[in-house]
């Protein structure tokens, strides 16, 4: 049997390693469309950024690793096509046939158009952004950010620690209230005011501020990349649509981490989710479907960010239809080493739950997911 693999970030990496730790000794080929072996992205706005770490710390596995495990790796190599039909994959002049198929390309950054006109922005999602990035955040520079999600609070932070001017724009009214409600987002608008960060909300950057930056940073999300299973007549809807077991709609060809809209059998809806864990977890419960598991993936989503000092952790999922009410325990002044808990509630049950410095109560705080409340 051949199983390839189409990606080059985590859960490309972590399907890889399963399927060899699971006792998969058939050909195992992976295309990386990047000019890298398989790496993890958290890091890239984390530790690498702030020069804790150097870039070869994202790696999962060093490239010798794939040698030694026979594994096909063709790095910089992207695959343009894809046959269900005859059950090959076509990068360059080479078709590989496969008796598996696994997709995991992933997510890319969504373009400010006015951004792109007036500046050459920096959109944070390779190895070769967050070192370009690095060398720019330096004392006195004036950094200007759109977005204030995950991405752009945590490169507000880094900046911030190197010494740079940082300005923030976002349109909504709080960084982060579509996921945190805005209870939770106000103790990130805090936190970073409090760090010295210019909040600009409710509002965007005009041209001219966009132009005036010495870095200009965009986060405005980012969208699954769906091109190649479109093409190939797969299932697409905010993702590729696949089943409890991360099946695609073509029962050989599995997906996986950001480009996967999985039927989550425990939270009753589809959820797409871009975050390291779920990278992580899928990746190992489709490489056991690969080899014929038939496991259904029931994990809560997690995510976790660090800012300053704050180190958060987040479990579960609010739905479209959101919460009742959050309940918060504990000391929400995060600037000043606060750490608090808090509960999303919807019909009686905790559907998600965080903590922030409190790290004692990690293991309780997830537990409490589907709990009543």
């Amino acid at each position: 049997m051949t199983i390839v693999i189409i990606g080059g970030g985590l859960a490309a990496g972590t399907a890889v390693t399963e399927l060899r730790e699971n006792g998969y000794d058939g050909e195992l080929v992976v295309f990386a469309a990047e000019e890298h072996a398989p790496y993890e992205r958290p890091p890239l706005s984390k530790d690498v950024l702030l020069g804790k770490k150097g870039v070869e710390a994202a790696l999962v596995h060093d490239d010798g690793w794939y040698g030694e495990h026979d594994v096909q790796l063709h790095i910089g190599t992207r695959v343009t096509a894809i046959d269900p039909a005859a059950r090959t994959v076509t990068a360059g002049d080479e078709v590989v046939h496969f008796d598996r198929l696994l997709i995991a390309t992933g997510a890319q950054p969504r373009h400010f158009d006015v951004a792109d006109r007036v500046a050459a922005p920096v959109y944070l999602r390779t190895m070769e952004d967050s070192v370009a990035l690095t060398q720019r955040l330096i004392a006195g520079a004036k950094v200007v950010i759109v977005g204030a999600g995950w991405i752009g609070l945590e490169v507000a932070a880094a900046a911030r620690i190197a010494g740079a001017d940082v300005i923030v724009y976002e349109v909504a009214e709080l960084p982060l209230v579509r996921v945190l409600g805005p209870e939770v987002a106000a103790v990130f608008a805090d936190l970073h005011r409090a760090h010295g960060v210019d909040l600009r909300l409710g509002t965007s950057a005009t041209e001219d501020e966009m132009a005036a930056a010495d870095v200009l940073v965009v986060g405005v999300g980012a969208a699954p990349d769906t091109a190649l299973a479109e093409a190939a007549g797969l299932a697409v809807d905010n993702g590729i649509l696949v089943d409890a077991n991360l099946r695609t709609s073509d029962p050989d060809i599995y997906a996986i981490g950001d480009v996967a809209n999985h039927d989550h059998p425990v939270l009753g809806r589809r959820i797409r989710v871009e975050h390291w864990d779920t990278a992580i977890e899928q990746g190992k419960v489709a490489a056991r479907n690969l080899l014929g598991a038939g496991e259904p993936y029931t994990h809560l989503p997690y995510f976790f960010t660090d800012q300053y000092d704050l180190g958060m952790e987040y479990f579960g999922s609010v739905g479209p239809e959101g919460y009742d009410r959050v309940d918060i325990e504990g000391d929400t002044d995060a600037a000043n080493g606060g750490a608090f808990r808090a509960y999303w509630v919807s019909g009686g049950t905790v559907v998600a739950a965080m903590h922030a410095n409190d790290w004692d109560a990690s293991d309780a705080v997830r537990d409490s997911v589907g709990t009543a409340r």
